[in-house]
């Protein structure tokens, strides 16, 4: 029984596409949703782009750590970890940290808290990540840029070196410009447009 998360391109026509082409089918499919929506960053939309249902999914994971991989070498960065605010940085980052360890030049990935924690080690950051350290942030997607500059300010603050931020899915909507104008390059996997090119 096929259900209504499986991607209607085959395995096989899976296999013919880019990785880039292959994500953006994935997010068409699964992450797009059309009402009334009012973003984290307090904007209303009649679109919602939920990318957890594509980054959560095996081929999501399967596609997007290889792909993000080398879009971050490809940029000229060079980080010693990947992560940013969970819950939408978390399976990115770990998709890209295990990529990075089959193709042998490792990446150690983290996960930025929204709040710290009220026990044990009260920690912001979790996970091997080190003072000193160049980073990527991560973003599933990002609109204004506002979760990106969160994780920006609480990796620095732990004494991170911030070098870039890759997003999933760009929305097109002023974060790219915002990022720039904090001095962060940002790399995106896709826009919106592209994504919304397929959905009817």
């Amino acid at each position: 029984m096929v259900d209504a998360l499986t991607p209607k391109l085959s395995p096989g026509n899976l296999r013919d596409v880019t990785p880039h082409d292959r994500l953006i089918s994935l997010l068409a499919e699964r992450s797009v949703r059309r009402g009334t929506f009012t973003l984290a960053s307090g904007k209303q939309s009649s679109v919602y782009v939920d990318a957890r249902l594509t980054t959560m999914s095996p081929e999501g994971l399967a596609t997007i750590g290889p792909l993000a991989l080398e879009r971050i070498r490809a940029a000229g960065l060079d980080p010693d970890a990947v992560g940013g605010l969970t819950l939408g940085a978390d399976p990115v980052a770990y998709a890209i940290a295990y990529a990075s360890a089959l193709a042998g030049s490792p990446l150690r990935a983290f996960t930025v808290r929204k709040e710290a924690k009220i026990h044990g080690t009260g920690k912001l950051i979790e996970g091997p990540f080190t003072p000193g350290d160049r980073v990527v942030i991560i973003e599933d997607v990002i609109t204004t840029g506002g979760s990106a500059l969160r994780a920006i300010d609480a990796v620095r603050a732990a004494g991170g070196i911030i070098i870039g931020v890759l997003a999933v899915v760009d929305r097109e909507e002023g974060g790219q410009e915002a990022l720039a104008a904090a001095g962060v390059p940002i790399v995106a996997l896709a826009t919106a447009s592209e994504v919304l090119s397929l959905v009817p």
